[in-house]
């Protein structure tokens, strides 16, 4: 059986750069096979970062990706895949 995969996003945003970024970065390294595109946009002055993803994933991947990055403390994330 093939897994299907499909286009999709992620946006992250991490409120404590100093505490949460390296957690991110070392989780998004380890799922950079489904990850297409990143970009990444630092707000020094108020101390946050904010993160989007193009993805070519599964439903799984996509769930066990942003269940990790959630589960981080002053982590939000928000994705979506399209239909086809």
């Amino acid at each position: 059986m093939t897994i299907e995969k499909r286009l999709g996003f992620v946006g992250i945003i991490i409120e404590d750069r100093e505490q949460s970024s390296q957690k991110v970065n070392e989780l998004l390294s380890k799922h950079s096979d489904i990850i297409l595109a990143r970009t990444g946009i630092p707000n020094i002055k108020e101390n946050t970062t904010i993160i989007t993803l193009v993805v070519d994933s599964s439903t799984d991947e996509l769930g066990q990706l942003t269940g990790r990055l959630g589960s981080i403390r002053g982590v939000q994330v928000k994705s979506g895949l399209s239909k086809k």
